[in-house]
């Protein structure tokens, strides 16, 4: 279920991207979606054991987000994939604590967390006057999407 949740996530990522392009971007979307980016990278690289790749609030334009997107739709699911999903994970957050979490939770938080930002990127974009992606899972599943 969680890879499913995950391909669920890289749906509505692009999803949400896709609804940008469409429009005229409003800013505070556009900084929400590359915050989900560098929230994503971020954590994959915490999971790899890397240093981070991008900021977790990068300035990014939309057409960086398509690249980036791109760049981590195979790499978040590959965790997944690994199946050792109770490793521990040692990390220091962004307030300098240090903190260990499984592979899996890890993996759940960057599922909710992104759907909280597609959220606001949603709300955002409908008091612009504009229609939101419909990046429900359900509509996903039902849709075959994932």
């Amino acid at each position: 279920m969680l890879e499913r949740l995950l391909r669920w996530d890289v749906w509505a990522n692009r999803e949400t991207w896709r609804s940008l392009t469409r429009s005229s971007v409003p800013p505070k979307s556009l900084r929400w979606l590359a915050h989900i980016i560098g929230a994503e990278f971020l954590w994959l690289d915490r999971i790899a054991g890397r240093p981070a790749s991008l900021p977790v609030w990068p300035e990014l334009s939309l057409e960086q987000c398509d690249e980036k997107l791109d760049r981590l739709s195979p790499l978040l699911l590959e965790p997944a994939r690994n199946r050792d999903l109770s490793r521990a994970v040692g990390y220091t957050n962004s307030k300098g604590e240090p903190w260990t979490s499984s592979v899996e939770e890890i993996l759940t938080h960057v599922i909710v967390h992104s759907a909280y930002h597609r959220g606001q990127i949603a709300s955002d974009v409908r008091a612009a006057g504009h229609d939101p992606a419909y990046t429900d899972f359900i509509h996903a599943v039902r849709q075959r999407f994932i």
